[in-house]
């Protein structure tokens, strides 16, 4: 059965930190590249952060940039976000999906491209 299993939600203070697992499992996703992607209550589901298969190319939407890190182990089928210095702002459902359609970061912070998707992980950032 493929599924992707989001963990490490919870709620955290602004300027605080948290590490969210995405894993997989019923396919190999050493061959997938994943996203991380998020909503929050009434809004559109936004795109924040990509990291191929191989882990070399990755990219991030400019409202984390610098403070949000995607890292990945192949044998442990997870990808990791790495989230610091967390804002009110970043309260969301957060979400990771794997695709074996994208060739390069083009593409990779929009939904369209991705086959798998995890149920999501709660985020809260309040103090």
């Amino acid at each position: 059965q493929v599924q992707l299993v989001e963990s490490g939600g919870g709620l955290v203070q602004p300027g605080g930190s948290l590490r969210l697992s995405c894993v997989a499992s019923g396919f190999p996703l050493e061959y997938y590249g994943v996203g991380w992607f998020r909503q929050a209550p009434g809004k559109e589901r936004e795109g924040i952060s990509y990291i191929s298969g191989s882990g070399s190319n990755s990219n991030y939407a400019a409202s984390v940039k610098g403070r949000f890190t995607m890292s990945r182990d192949n044998a442990e089928n997870t990808v990791y976000l790495q989230m610091n210095n967390l804002r009110p702002e970043d309260t969301a459902v957060y979400y990771c999906a794997a695709t074996r359609r994208l060739h390069g970061i083009n593409g990779s912070l929009r939904s369209s491209p991705y086959e798998y998707w995890g149920q999501g992980t709660q985020v809260t950032v309040a103090s």
